[in-house]
């Protein structure tokens, strides 16, 4: 997501390596590009170069970047977590593709993953790695159906599972209810001409009762994200109805519009941006209480109580950069909770971490949720963290809602076409 550079065409991007490596024409370059483009399942292959990556989505920029990196026919391949931030049936296809074109041109590959399922799906051989040590060695298949060393076997063991299906919530009028909800992107002005729009949301219909936790999946450019933050008037919509305790809050503004705001709550994807640099983790947790009309002292005492419940006491004072991607992860959820929402979206909280650490983070978050009891929608590509926190799912594809029920009638048995494609992409052990 941020290895392309955003101010500069895909085109000319590909052509710096291919001008300095392979001493290519302008005129080579250019189709050797489009061809490495069409190769990688890119439309249009002649519009990417003249485009800049935010015009495409995490799936179509891993695969530029691998249209990129195989363009120059190197040696070795190092591809250090290549699908992190993509849904699994990209990841598929994006691995499925590197592993295709690897063997066309004889590159041996080192992949870097904390997925185990990949591991078992695509290596040959597998190293563990911890605490800058090789613990344990061997064939993919021994290293992950019998593991030796205890590292290993904790990594085996941190694998998501499915809990136990909870009661289902009591039918009550639902806390928040998206209905015909649509968002709509202008097209990119060029000139004097304004290019075609987007529309990300086509018309969703989606209940979410207080107490519930419901997931979202569907692949890169469904809408999940984006559904998600129309829901917390985060982004406007462009039609339909957003309602809160039974109160429109499509048009509010004001007064309105803060109070729905603070019962509303947001844990951002990736730990890394998401916290201020320069703030100290007790003041970005204790700024959500900035308008809450609390004194110092009770902020204070606040911001101790929710460094407690995600258990990083006596780390207030210290700076973002001093934590371990888990423990920002942890400060994220600490700042969304502090004022006690009654609404929380949870967009791709665990993508960006290892197994062991996503497993502490989804226990945590699981029990944070029945301890104060809001509502969760959980934004999501990783199935197997969805069947371990969910109640409902539903599935998006191209910005509608396909298919929609408890968690293990999705899981057990999919109606739709699309949600068994997905369920079938799903790397396992």
């Amino acid at each position: 997501m941020t290895s392309l550079n955003p101010a500069i065409s895909i085109g000319r991007q590909m052509a710096e390596g291919l001008a300095l490596h392979r001493r290519m024409r302008p005129a080579e370059i250019r189709a050797h590009s489009i061809a490495m483009l069409k190769c990688v399942g890119i439309d249009g292959a002649e519009d990417c170069l003249r485009a800049f990556p935010h015009e495409f989505s995490g799936g179509m920029r891993q695969r530029i970047m691998l249209a990129s990196v195989m363009a120059l026919r190197p040696a070795l391949l190092i591809a250090d977590e290549p699908t992190t931030a993509l849904d699994t049936l990209t990841q598929a296809e994006v691995l499925d593709l590197m592993m295709e074109l690897t063997r066309e041109h004889g590159t041996a590959v080192m992949l870097i993953t904390h997925n185990l399922g990949l591991v078992a799906r695509y290596a040959n051989r597998a190293i563990v790695m911890h605490e800058g040590r090789i613990v344990e060695a061997g064939t993919a298949r021994a290293l992950l159906s019998s593991p030796r060393a205890a590292y290993t076997r904790r990594l085996v063991d941190a694998l998501p599972r499915r809990a136990p299906a909870r009661p289902p919530v009591a039918a009550t009028e639902p806390l928040i209810a998206a209905t015909g909800l649509e968002v709509s992107f202008a097209g990119r002005r060029r000139f004097f001409r304004t290019g075609r729009g987007v529309q990300a949301v086509r018309g969703v219909d989606l209940q979410i009762r207080a107490g519930e936790v419901v997931a979202l999946v569907g692949g890169s450019g469904s809408g999940k994200t984006t559904l998600g933050r129309a829901m917390l008037r985060l982004i406007d919509s462009t039609g339909g109805a957003i309602t809160f305790r039974g109160t429109d809050v499509t048009q509010a503004t004001g007064r309105g519009l803060r109070r729905f705001r603070q019962d509303c709550q947001i844990i951002f994807q990736d730990p890394y941006s998401s916290l201020d640099p320069r703030m100290r983790i007790g003041a970005i947790i204790g700024e959500a209480l900035r308008l809450s009309g609390l004194s110092r002292t009770e902020v204070a005492a606040r911001v101790q109580t929710a460094l407690e419940e995600v258990r990083l006491e006596g780390l207030g004072r210290r700076f973002p950069h001093e934590l371990s991607g888990g423990q920002r992860q942890r400060v994220a959820i600490a700042r969304a909770l502090i004022r006690r929402p009654a609404f929380v979206v949870a967009d791709e909280p665990v993508s960006a971490l290892d197994m062991t650490i996503q497993k502490q983070v989804l226990i945590l978050l699981r029990e944070l949720q029945e301890r104060h009891g809001f509502a969760c929608l959980f934004v999501s590509h990783d199935l197997s963290a969805v069947e371990e926190i969910a109640d409902r799912v539903a599935v998006m594809q191209r910005g509608l809602i396909v298919e929609e029920g408890p968690r293990d009638a999705i899981f057990d048995t999919p109606q739709d076409d699309y949600t068994r494609a997905l369920l079938a992409a799903a790397p396992r052990l």
